[in-house]
């Protein structure tokens, strides 16, 4: 394992939800085509409005609490690929993604033409380059998007935030805005729309077309600003488990 490539004990057989109660199955592939539609569309023309279609034509309500930025760096808490999409689709962010999305079928030709922004967890060489790569953005005044994480938890439980990407807001001086993500179904906090493990994007999709009542909730927390990258991390991730109610048993992944 390197510092990019963290991991988390969640596995779709032992922590994910399968949808409660279901859409009746016309509702469900009207929702399939729906979905096909945005994606389409995202591939000749990609914008962030198309990641609010994505997921209304997948049945999931957004609510975002706050107002967000327009520049400096936005971190989350990571539950599912549609954190990304929240990120772009509500925020306007401009993503930190992983190599491998760059060679995704549909999503990678979408990211690419979003300027996302592609790390290489596999070499630690190429750790300050990429931070370099991220100040600068960051200098130009753009809002950048990352999950500090570096992986996927199910939604009851999440790991420490990684300091790499702080580096970026301390050596540019941005502020940083945590994020609190929360899904939940008919208002209790569900893994049905988790990607975590050995899941899939069609598997995850599968569950959310298929339940009632999912909900992606975001509330964006007072921005934080400072020189040294392992206070902000750190901050960043008390204020992300306050918000979410997670206690100090709940996390156990601990950044190097």
């Amino acid at each position: 394992m390197n510092g990019w490539f963290p991991s988390a004990p969640c596995q779709p057989h032992s922590c994910v939800d399968e949808p409660g109660r279901r859409a009746a199955w016309p509702r469900r592939l009207l929702r399939w085509g729906a979905v096909a539609a945005v994606l389409a569309a995202g591939i000749l023309v990609p914008r962030p409005r198309l990641a609010r279609a994505l997921l209304r034509a997948a049945g999931v309500r957004v609510v975002v609490r706050g107002k967000a930025p327009r520049t400096g760096l936005v971190v989350g808490n990571h539950v599912s690929w549609l954190d990304v999409v929240v990120f772009v689709g509500w925020f306007g962010c401009r993503m930190l993604a992983k190599t491998e999305v760059r060679r995704w079928p549909v999503i990678g030709v979408a990211a690419r033409r979003l300027r996302v922004l592609f790390i290489d967890r596999d070499s630690l060489r190429r750790l300050p380059e990429t931070v370099d790569s991220v100040a600068e953005a960051l200098r130009d005044g753009d809002l950048i998007g990352a999950f500090p994480e570096g992986t996927t938890w199910c939604g009851r439980a999440m790991g420490r935030f990684r300091p790499a990407v702080f580096q970026a807001a301390a050596d540019s001086g941005a502020p940083v805005t945590p994020v609190a993500l929360e899904f939940t179904v008919d208002g209790r906090r569900s893994s049905v729309a988790a990607f975590v493990g050995q899941d899939t994007v069609v598997a995850s999709l599968s569950r959310v077309i298929a339940a009632r009542g999912v909900r992606v909730e975001a509330q964006l927390l007072p921005p934080r600003t400072g020189s040294d990258r392992r206070v902000l991390a750190s901050a960043a991730h008390e204020d992300v488990s306050r918000a979410r109610g997670y206690g100090v048993g709940h996390v156990v992944v601990r950044a190097p």
